[in-house]
């Protein structure tokens, strides 16, 4: 059989960006394929880079509030939206053409239209104004994202009860807003608002929000979050979320208590974006919770088409989507990798950030035994002094003999740089002691890592004389 491509991705997200490029400099005639006019997908266009513009104004205006003696300063209250995310055109453009450059400049054919599988190997494309056509590959990679999952009790109708892609296209900053859902849109959404002056209740049937974390850095979270005046409201379960009629959102739960806001967010999870694709053309079907199955490889079902990204699931991360993409080509080519890195950082941007690589705490006790736990508080560091970082705390995670390291967890302002430190000596293999060898400039954030490598040798010799 012969194709048109050795490869076609479908998406331009991170993880189908990254799998093209991949391709293209292994010297394999390479398209990519993206229904929108830009590229980027809803990382850049309706996730990760917007809520991280809108979360820099919001960091801005708390420090503005936290230093009141400074600047007397207050949010009118009719605050527009895209005042606060005034920057983002200028963001959007610059990535854009960004990777519109590297795109041609790896000689990549960019293909604007709506991919649908006729079989496994071919693909419809469906264009706007000029007729439908069809490609052939060897290898194809899905890499089309997700999209906010519905509940059936929840009216999201985008005007007063949002989801994730929708919540930014507010007119105007509520006065008060409920935020369904405990993962990691939630608890970035919920906080970003809070520190914007927002009244935030965080609603979410599990104990605590960001269960997978480290207890302490949700701990942490948490009192940071009802500090600026949040609600955190665990172990309830929403019966329904219904417009009003009059000017807000009623919420209810089946313990009986009602929750009125001005707006509502829903935040509960995502789920694959197929729709038009017509997987099953090629052979596909998606699993009980709505994603696309591959194994270790990202192999799908069939052996030509691969997936990568948000459309598998979690942990749904950009970097991490970016990493699976470029594995999923070289996995498709055949050019042979080393083993996806068991220490995967996760990066929350919530108010404080959140970041973690490796085990949590629990994770290490249930495998290892008793571990050997350093923390370093962030108002214990000079940095954090002078900064008046409240709410920030680093932790080393070792094993029982309290030189391996088993895993770091962060929480505070800068946590998503710092854990590459970590990470590096996780990848690395050296032992907790690496961390007090090393000269930290100061005063840094980055010193916590030498006070809780301290506490760990402390803990190790008095552990070794008893």
């Amino acid at each position: 059989m012969s194709y048109d491509f050795d490869l076609v991705v479908i998406g331009s997200g991170p993880a189908g960006q990254k799998a093209a490029v991949q391709g293209a400099k292994a010297g394999k005639k390479v398209a990519i394929v993206e229904r929108d006019k830009v590229l980027g997908g809803a990382c850049v266009h309706r996730g990760t880079i917007p809520s991280k513009t809108l979360r820099e104004n919001a960091l801005r205006v708390k420090n503005m509030r936290a230093n009141a003696a400074l600047a007397n300063f207050q949010l009118a209250e009719d605050t527009e939206m895209v005042t606060l995310i005034n920057r983002l055109d200028q963001v959007l453009l610059a990535h854009d053409q960004y990777m519109r450059k590297q795109i041609d400049r790896n000689n990549i054919t960019r293909i604007h239209g709506r991919a649908k599988f006729i079989d496994s190997h071919t693909l419809e494309i469906a264009r706007v104004r000029d007729a439908d056509y069809c490609i052939k590959a060897q290898n194809i990679i899905i890499a089309t994202g997700s999209f906010p999952r519905k509940p059936d009790n929840i009216a999201v109708d985008h005007e007063y009860i949002f989801d994730s892609d929708s919540v930014l296209s507010m007119l105007y900053l509520p006065r008060s807003l409920t935020v369904l859902g405990g993962g990691v849109i939630a608890s970035e959404y919920a906080s970003i608002f809070q520190a914007l002056g927002v009244k935030v209740t965080m609603i979410d049937k599990y104990p605590r929000p960001l269960g997978f974390l480290d207890q302490d850095l949700t701990d942490k979270f948490v009192h940071a979050f009802e500090s600026m005046g949040g609600t955190w409201l665990g172990e309830h379960n929403v019966v329904s979320a219904e417009f009003d009629g009059l000017a807000g959102v009623i919420t209810r739960c089946d313990n009986g208590l009602e929750i009125k806001s001005e707006k509502l967010l829903c935040a509960a999870g995502r789920i694959a974006n197929v729709k038009d694709l017509a997987i099953e053309n090629a052979g596909l079907s998606l699993s009980d919770r709505g994603l696309i199955p591959v194994d270790n490889n990202l192999r799908t079902s069939v052996a030509n088409i691969f997936a990568a990204g948000d459309v598998i699931g979690p942990p749904s991360l950009a970097s991490t989507s970016m990493e699976q993409g470029r594995r999923a080509t070289c996995n498709a080519i055949g050019i042979i990798m080393g083993r996806i890195a068991s220490t995967i950082p996760s990066g929350i941007y919530a108010i404080p950030e959140l970041s973690a690589v490796g085990l949590t705490e629990q994770q290490a006790r249930d495998k290892h035994g008793e571990v050997i736990v350093g923390k370093a508080n962030f108002e214990e560091i000079a940095r954090g002094q002078i900064s008046d970082i409240q709410d920030g705390m680093l932790k080393l995670i070792c094993a029982p003999d309290g030189k391996e390291l088993l895993g770091v967890s962060i929480v505070g302002e800068g946590a998503t740089e710092l854990i590459h430190i970590g990470q590096m000596a996780l990848l690395s293999q050296s032992p907790v002691d690496i961390f007090v060898e090393s000269i930290f400039n100061f005063p840094t954030l980055a010193e916590a890592y030498r006070v809780a490598a301290l506490s760990v040798i402390g803990q190790r010799e008095q552990r070794g004389k008893g």
